[in-house]
């Protein structure tokens, strides 16, 4: 049985702005609610050509879809925060809506909306936020 890859893939990754691609690839999320403590991840697809002029073929492209460990918030649950023992919490600042997160592949939750691969993580499982999400691969 085949895996149906997210349609939007190509698009994405022939975008030098990945946040404006995967932001106008997945579209009005205004439908979309996450609960508790989860986030929604538009995951981030590598340019399709190289620097040095290589282009990428489709299959290394869907590659990032399926091992991608990095992505951009698109939605937050109402709960997504730590809450510390003081009785604070830190605003769901590691998960500001546009910024790039890093996470481990085995705690998300793989989805496609709007033919555009994204990922559910539990917020305590995004393990660092990058301002360069090619700094990841």
């Amino acid at each position: 049985m085949s895996i149906a890859s997210a349609t939007k893939i190509e698009q994405i990754s022939q975008q030098s702005d990945k946040r404006k691609a995967i932001t106008e690839a997945v579209g009005d999320l205004s439908g979309v609610d996450l609960f508790t403590d989860l986030v929604l991840i538009g995951t981030y697809i590598r340019d399709e050509k190289r620097a040095s002029g290589l282009i990428l073929p489709q299959d290394h492209l869907k590659e990032d879809e399926f091992q991608g460990k990095v992505g951009m918030v698109l939605k937050r649950g109402p709960h997504a925060r730590i809450d510390y023992e003081d009785g604070t919490n830190d605003n769901g600042r590691n998960a500001e809506i546009g910024s790039w997160v890093v996470f481990a592949i085995k705690d998300t939750w793989p989805l496609q909306i709007n033919g555009v691969a994204c990922r559910v993580v539990p917020y305590d499982k995004i393990r660092m936020r990058v301002t360069d999400p090619k700094v990841v691969f």
